[in-house]
């Protein structure tokens, strides 16, 4: 299947390779199920009334000042809309599966690490009860020479831990909420700030006073 820069499910995801990466997804019972609906009305909305190409990573498509505007709210909403969906994985903490539990750890730091230096180079991850923070930097090209997508490489990762868990809590059906959140690194600053909000997150909700004290996490110490 061709892959492309702009693909959606309820929400819309960039993706290209060789770029860098700040990723979230939930446990499927994590949050409320409508809540992503919610949260996703404003942007369908306004991505209706924009063309999808100016989404591309090196679009020169040009703008009206009201589509740059129109631009600049819809990235504005976006930003509010993850850190509410972040704020509310926090608060809630009634999941049939909690990501912690040893055995369940392992197998994320399994998946998280397994493309490293492969088809992509970690800098953070964070495994919380309900949620995963992860920032990472694609390969452009496989050991092969075929594109690295993030589109991929999320489903091997979901479909890979939905699978060992599964196994692991005696359950069946899906593990994972269809939709992740995530946002293209802009420069360094904005790299440095992933990076210390995915290690801090565990500090935020209470667990721990020192995210090096939370077993769930992983630092590049190169970064």
């Amino acid at each position: 299947m061709e892959k492309k820069e702009y693909y959606k499910h309820m929400l819309p995801h960039f993706q290209q390779p060789g770029q860098a990466y700040f990723v979230t997804w939930s446990l499927r019972d994590a949050i409320p199920p409508k809540a992503l609906k919610r949260y996703s009305a404003d942007l369908e909305n306004m991505k209706a009334q924009l063309n999808p190409n100016i989404f591309g990573s090196e679009s020169t498509i040009p703008l009206t000042v009201a589509q740059r505007d129109l631009l600049s709210e819809y990235h504005r909403v976006r930003r509010k809309y993850i850190r509410a969906y972040n704020d509310l994985l926090d608060l809630e903490n009634h999941s049939s599966v909690n990501l912690v539990q040893p055995e369940n750890r392992q197998v994320m730091f399994e998946a998280l690490s397994y493309w490293n230096l492969s088809r992509l180079e970690n800098y953070a991850f964070c495994i919380m009860p309900n949620h995963i923070h992860w920032v990472f930097r694609l390969f452009e090209t496989t050991e092969q020479g075929k594109p690295v997508y993030l589109q991929d490489v999320l489903y091997s990762v979901k479909r890979f831990t939905a699978r060992k868990i599964n196994i692991l809590e005696s359950r069946t059906g899906a593990l994972w909420q269809k939709e992740s959140f995530d946002t293209t690194i802009r420069d360094v600053e904005h790299l440095h700030f992933a990076i210390e909000y995915t290690l801090n997150n565990p500090v935020s909700a209470g667990f721990v006073k020192n995210w090096a004290a939370w077993k769930g996490s992983y630092k590049n110490d190169a970064i």
